[in-house]
């Protein structure tokens, strides 16, 4: 793999936390803009600029993306974002508490090639869909400069983990506790070669959240070398912004499903139907245990559905999967969903959320049944990926979630 310095646009170590934002793709326009009110130095103004403009105005019209380019460009005027002296890497850890558990992760901020993400050196899990590339694609355009990091991961490699403890052991650039309690601490990695070169024996990278960031980070860089005569395939905009983490310190929470109807059954008959996919028991607790188990919610109770093992090609790194096993044995041939990706009657909650959110907006009326998932582990993501399969949407939620804004790789 290979790994590139690059000198950041940064906020000044005083003014971290008041940039730094959540990524754009996890909260919706009010959030978005409840958390632009709050500062006008947040990232949010950037990565989200409708939230400056009128209520109702279209995410994708011209002005959305003139709008991110003006507020990019007020933060700098502003000093909010300073410019690195130089090139460096940058360590960045995340400390959290999910579910009781406290975590911790470690990663590399680096700038990967689009080359190795289109030699596959860089292995994807998922499709993406072609309006939301066409919407990154065009904010990374008008800002010369990829705003949020790609989300990569990779098998332990010991040299690069000393490397990166020692990196640790000097005074943090930046060490906050953001609005949800996680704590994320910075340092700068001014001498570059030695990781740069220890990362040269990382043979493979994985998308573990970002894919639309990635895909549309690789069409900026090809349109930018259409219109370069004197293209090399080393120019800044061949690089994107990424944090790569060892797969093993890598935390991922289920993604659970709701569906608005049982498609015409009542609830004895989709029991029933259930009943024909495998065991159903009630339940009282409802996290689902075991390779083929899912939680179901249904008129004021859960139940556990077991499929049976011996159904299951196990070796088969796709089929295997628990969401697609529900998608092919129950949502498809019992609930009649057609394409996840856009059918309307079907809804998703990340893990972060609790299952108890499934039960209350059930018993609300928003659906007729919820779904809880177990969370993909990540062999099953990295087996996917290996075997070039593809991954229902939907799948994971990475937590703690990384930061825009503290660390900007401009493209040129």
């Amino acid at each position: 793999m290979r790994i590139h310095p690059f000198p950041a646009l940064r906020p000044p170590t005083e003014l971290a936390a008041e940039v730094a934002s959540v990524p754009y793709d996890v909260v919706n326009v009010d959030e978005a803009r409840a958390i632009a009110e709050k500062s006008p130095n947040s990232f949010m103004h950037v990565i989200r600029p409708e939230v400056d403009l009128p209520l109702g105005t279209d995410s994708h019209d011209d002005q959305v993306y003139a709008q991110a380019k003006r507020a990019f460009a007020d933060l700098q005027a502003r000093g909010a974002l300073i410019r690195e002296q130089h090139p460096c890497f940058y360590v960045y850890t995340q400390e959290a508490e999910l579910n009781g558990t406290e975590v911790r992760q470690t990663g590399i901020v680096a700038c990967c090639h689009v080359g190795d993400y289109n030699a596959n050196k860089i292995k994807k899990h998922e499709k993406t869909r072609r309006d939301k590339e066409d919407d990154r694609t065009r904010h990374v355009l008008a800002l010369r400069a990829n705003a949020g990091p790609v989300f990569l991961t990779y098998r332990r490699d010991e040299t690069v983990s000393e490397l990166l403890r020692a990196a640790q052991r000097g005074e943090a650039l930046y060490d906050f506790v953001a609005d949800d309690d996680v704590r994320h601490v910075v340092h700068r990695v001014e001498d570059t070669a030695a990781l740069a070169s220890a990362f040269g024996a990382v043979e493979l990278a994985y998308v573990a959240d970002g894919h639309h960031r990635t895909a549309s980070a690789a069409r900026a860089g090809a349109a930018l070398g259409e219109q370069n005569s004197d293209h090399t395939g080393e120019e800044e905009y061949n690089w994107f912004l990424s944090v790569l983490f060892a797969a093993d310190e890598l935390h991922i929470l289920p993604y659970h499903r709701l569906v608005r109807d049982l498609n015409g059954l009542t609830r004895d008959q989709f029991l029933d139907a259930l009943s024909q996919v495998g065991n159903v028991e009630e339940v009282q607790v409802p996290l689902p245990r075991g390779r083929g188990c899912v939680g179901v919610y249904v008129s004021g109770q859960w139940f556990h559905l077991h499929i049976d093992p011996a159904s299951i090609n196990m070796a088969d790194a796709v089929d295997s999967l628990d969401y697609v096993l529900l998608y092919e044995r129950v949502l498809a041939p019992i609930l009649g969903i057609g394409d996840i990706r856009t059918d309307k009657r079907v809804d998703f909650v990340g893990g972060i959320r609790g299952v108890g959110v499934l039960a209350g907006r059930v018993d609300r009326g928003e659906a007729e049944v919820a779904f809880a998932m177990q969370a993909t582990t990540m062999d099953q993501l990295m087996g996917v990926a290996d075997a070039g399969g593809i991954m229902p949407p939907k799948s994971t939620w990475f937590e703690p979630k990384l930061r825009s804004g503290l660390l900007v790789h401009t493209l040129d």
